[in-house]
């Protein structure tokens, strides 16, 4: 169940997040509609840090802060900054994330080759083919 119920969280959180971008209205500048939606992630996020870190320090937690860190906050951004203007660019909410995921797909398997020494299969390389294939019917 560990390794299951961080996936689902991820499918339930994927649907909804696709919904929202797609339901940010056209009208709306998309760096507001992304200070809102950050200052409601902040205050989730750490009303969840106190929930569950009885006792826990937060502004302790953050000098454990890297690099990472501070370069996700910026990629994230991108990240849904791409999904509201490609939204508002006229892409279906039924295509457009399962031609990016495919993608990224494609792409992570050479960065888990090159970045982190994982091994690239025969099941990988087939994947691979499916979802090119996949790409080419979605996008037909």
């Amino acid at each position: 169940m560990n390794y299951i119920w961080p996936l689902l969280i991820i499918i339930f959180s994927n649907t909804l997040y696709q919904i929202c971008a797609k339901g940010i209205p056209e009208q709306m500048n998309t760096y507001a509609s992304m200070t809102i939606t950050y200052a409601v992630a902040t205050l989730f996020s750490a009303a969840a840090f106190f929930v569950t870190t009885k006792g826990g320090n937060i502004l302790k937690e953050f000098s454990h802060s890297n690099w990472a860190t501070i370069v996700l906050g910026i990629v994230i951004t991108g990240l849904e900054v791409g999904f509201i203007f490609a939204y508002k660019a006229g892409w279906k909410v039924s295509t457009l994330a399962i031609v990016s995921n495919a993608a990224l797909a494609v792409i992570l398997i050479f960065v888990g080759l090159i970045g982190y020494h994982e091994a690239i299969t025969w099941s990988k390389v087939l994947g691979v083919a499916i979802c090119l294939v996949g790409l080419y019917f979605i996008n037909k």
